[in-house]
């Protein structure tokens, strides 16, 4: 009778199928488990993979990859997008930054006909002030959204140069050619922002000379007032406006001190690349990934196997990481259910985006067909942030 009575509920909650999927030609994906993958596609600058792992109960990464205007309007640029947000204390804010922040790219790309830095630093700064609005909506009901944020990891192609922005500790790896040899190296596009470096922590000091305590070794993990590994985030606005670190947020995120200044920041690394034709590939990723591999070994295995499946091979090499660590086999760790999967590996979300260089350079202009993918599956509607949490947990599990 229990058994029966679960699966009835958990019917309840599925979606229905196909209620929020895309159903374009590169709208496809498939479902294994706890792991949704889309083995190959194609963006206007070449073949795409995407994969995504869940082990938190709610599933707190979110991704998306959307390909053709990169404006609101026909006349604007044309290229390529990939976002991946890992959130963390909840999957609220990446799932907004995901329904929100394309858009608002779009909108700063069409008001200056042009891809740029200050098109992209807008673009992440109205994502993080349209957050804040919902904080300051939902606090009355649900204060301990003030504790929820994520890191945010952008990619844009455009014609030739790639724009990488980022928040947090999500990573950004290009696989480059060496002409001399052949080989494939790994070269590290994004800066993060994580306690852990000793250049974040010097960073936090010299911005807070009067917090001794701005940075905490804690269980042999540096974090930002002992409660956060990451220095810049989208969300996390307890530690950024003193009217969220109070009651009735639960004390131990309150601090002892009035906040005087933002404690963590929303302003992004951005570094612009000129692609260059022996540029093969570009993989971004969550920490989760980069927990359990190096630059170089991601790219080995990109490089080593052919295209279609990378992004999906990346995830399994690092869950048979994972399960090593813990002297476990890789087909026992599979059958540990969400939630309980935290305590072996974080959400690992994968999107290897390989660049051909003859579409690189010809994608500046002209009519391409618009492509969009979120990872799971998941196609949000307009404005349903609460409607969207229930399609999500079901979604992808």
């Amino acid at each position: 009778m229990l058994s029966e009575l679960m699966n009835f509920l958990r019917s309840c909650f599925r979606p229905r199928s196909n209620r929020y999927v895309h159903t374009g030609a590169d709208s496809g994906g498939r479902q294994d488990g706890l792991l949704w993958y889309k083995d190959t596609g194609q963006h206007i600058n070449g073949d795409f993979s995407m994969a995504v792992v869940q082990a938190n109960n709610l599933l707190e990464d979110q991704s998306q990859l959307e390909s053709g205007s990169l404006s609101t309007q026909e006349s604007g640029p044309y290229g390529t997008f990939i976002g991946v947000y890992d959130g963390h204390g909840g999957p609220e804010t990446s799932r907004y930054i995901n329904e929100h922040l394309f858009q608002h790219l779009k909108r700063f790309s069409s008001e200056q006909q042009s891809m740029s830095v200050d098109v992209i630093r807008k673009a992440f700064q109205a994502t993080e002030e349209g957050f804040l609005s919902v904080v300051t909506r939902q606090w009355p009901m649900k204060p301990q959204i003030a504790a929820v944020g994520s890191c945010c990891l952008v990619g844009v192609i455009c014609g030739e140069t790639l724009y990488i922005a980022n928040l947090g500790d999500s990573r950004a790896v290009l696989g480059r050619v060496v002409k001399a040899t052949g080989e494939v190296l790994s070269i590290q596009l994004s800066q993060e922002h994580n306690a852990c470096i000793e250049s974040v922590r010097q960073e936090l000091q010299s911005l807070h000379p009067d917090d001794p305590h701005i940075v905490v070794l804690k269980h042999n993990v540096w974090r930002v007032k002992g409660l956060i590994q990451i220095s810049r985030s989208i969300g996390d606005v307890y530690l950024k406006k003193a009217e969220f670190n109070r009651e009735p947020l639960y004390s131990k995120f309150r601090l002892r001190d009035p906040i005087k200044r933002p404690i963590l920041s929303a302003d992004p690394a951005i570094s612009v690349i000129q692609l260059q034709p022996h540029d093969q590939f570009i993989i971004f990723a969550s920490d989760g990934l980069w927990e359990h591999l190096s630059n170089q070994e991601a790219v080995d295995i990109v490089q080593n196997h052919p295209r279609s499946g990378s992004a999906k091979r990346l995830v399994k090499t690092a869950l048979q990481e994972a399960a090593k660590k813990r002297e476990m086999r890789y087909s026992d760790l599979k059958k540990i259910d969400r939630g309980v999967r935290r305590h072996f590996h974080d959400d690992i979300t994968v999107i290897v985006v390989f660049l051909d260089s003859n579409l690189v350079s010809k994608a500046t202009s002209g009519k391409c067909p618009n492509i969009s993918v979120r990872g799971g599956g998941i196609n949000l509607p307009p404005n349903s942030l609460a409607p969207y949490a229930t399609a999500t947990e079901a979604g992808n599990t």
